[in-house]
C-alpha cells in the first residue's frame, strides 16, 4: 500500500481525489453495499489510514463525493446568466442541462437510486442541498415574477424536474422507449428537450 510521503505525486489534493474516485469505481461497477473502508483504499491504492487523515472517515468521505456529483455543484458558469422576465431562459436551459447530466453521469444515476432506496445522512443532505438552491432561484427570481402563482409554478416544475429524472433512469435501467420516444436515441432526446422547452414557455405565456 502507498503510504504519504513528501512529492507532488502524493499531495494532499492528489489523494483525495484518489480516494473519490475510487468511490465511484467501486459504486458504479459494485454497489452502494461494496462501498467498504478497506475497499475504497485498495481501489485507490492508498493506506486506509489516510481516509480518516483527509475525509475524518468512510461516511465523510461519501458524504464530500455525494457533494460534488449533484448537478448545480457542477454549474460552471462564466457568464452572468440571463434572468430577465422571470428566468424564463435560466430555467429552460438548467431544466434541459439537468436531463443531460443526469442521462451521462452514471453514478449520479446510481445516487438518485440511492436516495429512493436508503435513508442516509449525507442522501439528506444532498436533497436540501438541491432544495436550497432551487429556493434561492425560486424566492428571489421566479416567485417575484408569478406573484400569488408562484405555488402553482413551483408544482408544475416538481413534475417536469422529477419526470426528466425518471426519464433517464428508465431508460438506463431498462432501455426501453417511453410513450414511443427513445430516450437513448439522441433522436428522441432532442424530442423530449423540445417538449421540455415548449412546457416552460407555456408556463410562463400562460401562468
Amino acid at each position: 500500500m502507498e503510504t504519504e510521503i513528501p512529492g507532488a505525486m502524493r499531495n494532499k489534493e492528489q489523494t483525495r481525489q484518489k480516494f473519490l474516485a475510487a468511490v465511484e469505481e467501486i459504486l458504479t461497477t459494485k454497489g452502494f453495499a461494496a462501498l467498504k473502508v478497506n475497499d475504497i483504499a485498495r481501489a485507490a491504492g492508498l493506506d486506509k489510514k489516510l481516509i480518516y487523515k483527509y475525509f475524518g472517515g468512510k461516511d465523510q468521505l461519501i458524504d464530500e463525493y455525494i457533494r460534488l456529483k449533484d448537478f448545480w455543484s457542477n454549474v460552471k458558469g462564466d457568464e452572468v446568466p440571463d434572468l430577465s422576465g422571470g428566468g424564463a431562459k435560466f430555467v429552460e436551459a438548467m431544466v434541459q442541462s439537468q436531463f443531460d447530466y443526469v442521462y451521462k453521469d452514471e453514478a449520479f444515476q446510481k445516487i438518485l437510486l440511492w436516495t429512493l432506496t436508503e435513508e442516509r445522512e449525507s442522501l439528506k443532505k444532498l436533497i436540501n442541498a438541491q432544495e436550497a438552491n432551487g429556493e434561492m432561484l425560486m424566492q428571489y427570481i421566479t416567485d417575484p415574477h408569478f406573484g400569488e402563482r408562484s405555488a402553482q409554478f413551483r408544482a408544475i416544475m416538481a413534475v417536469i424536474i422529477s419526470g426528466t429524472y425518471y426519464l433517464d433512469l428508465f431508460s438506463k435501467v431498462n432501455g426501453s422507449k417511453f410513450c414511443g420516444i427513445d430516450v437513448n436515441d439522441e433522436t428522441g432526446r432532442e424530442e423530449v428537450k423540445k417538449g421540455l422547452s415548449f412546457l416552460i414557455r407555456s408556463v410562463y405565456k400562460y401562468l
